[in-house]
């Protein structure tokens, strides 16, 4: 009985033998499996580094000081429009004429006037000279030479009068001739030859000298960096027009939370009214956290980064970018000092994928 029993024990010795045998090479053979799937990435530190701190805002272009021009009679029919859009303006052109003659019917009749009280303030002179000639060889009495020193003051209130009245007429006339107050640009026509105009319409748009700026609304926590004098890069038609802080709001505005900011533009310049531009103001140079741009993935509108874990998977990081200057980005939320970021192969990566940690060649030649 016993030599039967130890051939039994034996053969069942040999199948547990076998089996641990293959259960070995079946978890090496899937370990190799899954570490041949990894992805091979590379990663690269986040570091400090020096670089000029900047805010990215857009805004509009518009006219530094826009004038509207309009004429300061009614009822009058425009004669001629002598200017167009586009045209460069001296101060005191002439930009626009209404029909003027009764104007200068109202006019010749007001230095008619002052002529003939001119004339009758010098009658009025020469006869109280006269007699106070008279008077003082006691030729006439005292009352007629009072009366004649009254004539000659009540002549000489008429030529006043009749002055102010042919101002007033000159004024008046002077009204239909709409002249630029400014050198500038005209920037707006809003009247035809013929038309009748009112007081106060405006006609035209003049820019004063030309002049445009860039302004910009920013949140508060973003308004506080800004300072009069800081520089704005605008790029615009393949090239960027540098501008200067003009001005900063000093407060922010009680519903948006937003200040505005105001930029002045050289002129002349590529930058047309209107249009609206991306700005990179730049507030000074500090110590920011970067990553390689390579490392940041953008999916469904937000930036991302992936770390590696210990169990060598990748795991997604949401973060904040500022600028990017020479291969790198700024980052001002979600990594810190150390972390290591995914460079070469983030792009392919999802949360938990398996990965698998080399140079930063081969990860790219990969």
């Amino acid at each position: 009985m016993r030599a039967p029993y130890l051939r039994s024990f034996s053969l069942i010795l040999a199948v547990a033998l076998l089996s641990a045998c293959g259960g070995k090479d079946d978890k090496a053979a899937a370990d190799a499996t899954a570490a041949s799937s990894a992805l091979p990435v590379s990663l690269a530190p986040a570091q400090q580094q020096t670089m000029a701190r900047t805010v990215l805002v857009s805004g509009p272009v518009t006219a530094y000081e826009e004038m509207q021009l309009g004429v300061e009679i009614s009822g009058q029919r425009v004669t001629a429009l002598l200017v167009d859009v586009g045209q460069w303006v001296k101060q005191g052109q002439v930009l626009l004429q209404v029909d003027h003659r009764t104007l200068d019917s109202e006019l010749a009749q007001a230095d008619a006037s002052l002529r003939q009280a001119q004339a009758s303030q010098e009658l009025a002179r020469m006869n109280y000279e006269r007699s106070a000639k008279l008077a003082a060889q006691q030729l006439i009495s005292e009352s007629s030479l009072d009366e004649l020193r009254a004539s000659r003051i009540n002549a000489e209130a008429q030529t006043s009068t009749a002055r102010a009245a042919r101002d007033a007429a000159k004024l008046r006339r002077d009204f239909a001739d709409l002249r630029a107050p400014a050198d500038g640009l005209i920037s707006k026509r809003l009247v035809q030859p013929g038309q009748v105009v009112s007081a106060g319409t405006e006609l035209l748009r003049l820019i004063r000298d030309g002049r445009l700026e860039w302004r910009a609304e920013l949140p508060e926590n973003q308004l506080a960096d800004v300072t009069v004098g800081n520089t704005v890069e605008l790029p615009y038609a393949g090239q960027v027009v540098s501008g200067r802080i003009r001005a900063v709001t000093p407060g922010v505005d009680g519903q948006t939370r937003t200040g505005t900011i105001y930029a002045d533009l050289p002129a002349p310049g590529p930058l047309r009214q209107g249009i609206y531009v991306d700005g990179r103001i730049v507030t000074g140079d500090g110590p920011v956290l970067t990553i390689p741009t390579a490392a940041i993935v953008q999916r469904d509108g937000h930036n991302y980064v992936f770390t590696v874990n210990e169990k060598q998977q990748a795991t997604r990081h949401r973060v904040s970018t500022g600028q990017a200057v020479q291969g790198r980005t700024a980052i001002l939320e979600g990594l810190k000092a150390g972390d290591q970021v995914v460079v070469d192969g983030a792009g392919f990566l999802g949360e938990g994928d398996r990965v698998r940690v080399v140079a930063a060649t081969k990860a790219a030649a990969r």
